[in-house]
């Protein structure tokens, strides 16, 4: 008899430790408690969007989310994410973004006192990389990070860019592809992995020239601005525009915008791409004034607490790698109807985010493709069916 209770204890520990013992539901998972201190400014969409599918994936996975937003004051980031690490309660898990490199002194503070972090979107860089070094090698509550291929994103946009204007033999008097490049700042590892991606595709495309890579600091309104004056010297210049590369969203609406005010119609006369998955991007795109959105990026934010609630049975990430790199994907005309109501209706607790955990025996191995995205969607619209 001890023999047998003794083999449903290590039994018991084998399913927290490896998740192997089948899908589990909210109810029934240990609750953590995770801090996010967002970026981002109330409002902006895709910090937005980032906080809402973590929250998603919290109430699917028992994980309490909390949401702290710095609205682009670096200085407040850091305050806010020092406060929480001199918290007398402190949570199971922080979460930072380490945009303009601005939560180092957070990452460090939370090392001291035991808060086990993760980073998301943006990670160590320079010199800052060199003297902490690997997540859990010198700080070793440090767990790792979660990014995506923005580089790659960077060149698919471009490819996509130069394949309609050779198609639409949109070539200047020169012979050449004429292209603005808009990025968001110089600075951002995310920003930096776009911009060099742009100049990848460039790179391999000799009859294609970026005749300015103008910084707009991803908003809308410097980005509009700095079209205009873009078309404006095309035009002095006797260039035939081609294609504008926008790294975000906002700053292709405004390319957009200013684009128009010039005499020229999106999609027939110049195209126009960018990034983020955004509910107005996807508009763009239904009337055909935008080419492409790429992204996706903003479910790092689901996908970080799928990471972290696996961590917390036991079913380590790092196993495979402390570091996540996840891929973008590009949304068009073809695919829209797969996730655009997902986005337009920001309803992210129709993804079924507990079908993404590591499988028994493969901790640190997801599965976070558009495919697999959908396919989530399939199965929970299938499980309110009538009947189901």
């Amino acid at each position: 008899m001890a023999g047998f209770l003794r083999a449903l204890v290590v039994a018991g520990i084998a399913c927290g430790v490896l998740a192997a013992c089948g899908p589990a539901s909210a109810g029934s998972l240990q609750s953590r408690s995770v801090v996010f201190v967002s970026p981002g400014k109330t409002g902006e969409v895709f910090w937005d969007m980032v906080a809402e599918t973590m929250q998603a994936a919290g109430r699917k996975l028992n994980m309490d989310v909390e949401v702290l937003r710095a609205e682009r004051n670096y200085r407040t980031m850091q305050e806010l994410g020092l406060g929480v690490v001199a918290r007398a309660r402190k949570p199971d898990y922080l979460i930072l973004s380490n945009e303009e490199s601005a939560a180092v002194p957070i990452l460090e503070a939370a090392q001291s006192a035991g808060i086990k972090t993760l980073f998301l979107s943006n990670s160590l860089i320079g010199d800052d990389a060199v003297r902490l070094g690997a997540p859990r090698e010198r700080l070793k509550h440090w767990l790792g990070d979660i990014t995506t291929d923005l580089q790659t994103a960077g060149a698919r946009m471009a490819d996509a860019l130069i394949g309609a204007a050779r198609a639409g033999k949109w070539q200047s008097a020169d012979g050449k592809i004429h292209i603005l490049g808009i990025g968001g700042d110089e600075i951002t590892p995310a920003s930096i992995a776009r911009n060099t991606g742009l100049d990848r595709a460039v790179k391999a495309a000799p009859d294609v020239v970026v005749d300015r890579m103008l910084f707009a600091n991803w908003t809308q309104s410097e980005a509009e601005q700095a079209t205009a004056n873009y078309l404006s010297w095309a035009a002095r210049k006797n260039i035939r525009p081609a294609g504008i590369w926008a790294g975000n969203d906002p700053m292709a609406l405004g390319a957009i915008k200013a684009a128009t005010a010039a005499g020229l119609t999106p999609g027939k006369d110049i195209q126009v791409v960018g990034l983020n998955w955004s509910e107005d991007a996807l508009r763009e795109i239904e009337a055909g004034h935008l080419l492409l959105t790429d992204g996706g990026h903003f479910l790092l934010g689901g996908w970080s607490i799928v990471l972290l609630r696996d961590y917390a049975d036991g079913c380590d990430f790092a196993d495979a790698s402390p570091h996540v790199r996840v891929k973008t994907s590009a949304i068009t005309r073809d695919n829209l109807a797969s996730v655009g109501g997902l986005i337009k209706a920001h309803a992210f607790d129709r993804i079924a985010f507990e079908r993404f955990r590591a499988k028994p025996g493969h901790c640190g191995q997801y599965d976070f493709s558009i495919e697999a995205l959908v396919a989530s969607l399939s199965s929970a619209n299938a499980a309110r069916a009538p009947g189901k």
